[in-house]
């Protein structure tokens, strides 16, 4: 049987460019949805979406408002976003990627760079994402306390109760719980979460730490911050 095409969703007002992303993602094996508004978006049946291309400077409703309504939904969350725009200062990055952006690409780019991006993160997606089923204590979790996490599955329990989390955040927990004790620069978190050539700021790692320190209630705390230097995982 061969292989299903992975689904790409390209979001933008232009429709001209819409339609050049669609023949270059097609030529190059993708099969291709487009949008041409958020509203449209939110009508679709995104079931099979495997990474949604997204404009960010659209109409009624902005592109990062868009991806923070999907995020929200449960059959939509877990779809990888890259944000294709013409803002490029760090405050609009930084903004893409609170909302578990996995890339920013600013405009104008060349199709060959879009396509090495969505590469990159289908690559990195298919290579994340674990088996499905309730977890048990066969499963390789990671523990402290009433703190478990799988890293094969991807779940993250705070007494017993799933915490949901982008992709980003998850991966940072995981590199400090596995290594308890040890302190991780900036720079080595962005090296291990974010591997690829992407532009990626010393803030976005500050941004996801208080985030996750937010979400792990009382156990936040053993997230521990070395001034001047980075972060790790106190036991």
């Amino acid at each position: 049987m061969a292989q299903q095409k992975p689904k790409i969703l390209v979001v933008d007002d232009e429709e001209t460019l819409c339609e050049a992303l669609r023949f270059n993602l097609e030529e190059a094996g993708y099969e291709v949805m487009t949008a041409n508004s958020a509203e449209e978006v939110l009508a679709l049946d995104l079931a099979g979406v495997s990474l949604i291309l997204l404009d960010i400077m659209m109409g009624d409703i902005s592109g990062t408002q868009l991806a923070s309504i999907l995020k929200k939904r449960e059959a939509t969350a877990s779809i990888p976003v890259i944000f294709c725009t013409a803002k490029d200062a760090e405050d609009d990055m930084i903004a893409g990627l609170e909302l578990g952006a996995d890339d920013y690409i600013t405009k104008p780019y060349s199709l060959r760079n879009v396509l090495a991006r969505v590469k990159t993160v289908l690559r990195r997606t298919s290579a994340s994402s674990g088996r499905s089923g309730a977890p048990d204590s066969h499963d390789g979790f990671i523990t402290f306390d009433g703190l478990s996490l799988s890293p094969e599955r991807k779940i993250c329990l705070v007494d017993g109760e799933e915490v949901r989390m982008p992709r980003k955040e998850f991966e940072i927990l995981s590199l400090l719980m596995r290594n308890p004790g040890r302190v991780f620069t900036r720079e080595e978190i962005l090296k291990a979460v974010w591997p690829e050539e992407v532009i990626v700021v010393d803030r976005v790692v500050d941004v996801n730490i208080t985030r996750l320190r937010s979400k792990l209630g009382a156990y936040g705390k053993h997230i521990i911050t070395k001034p001047a230097y980075g972060y790790g995982f106190s036991i």
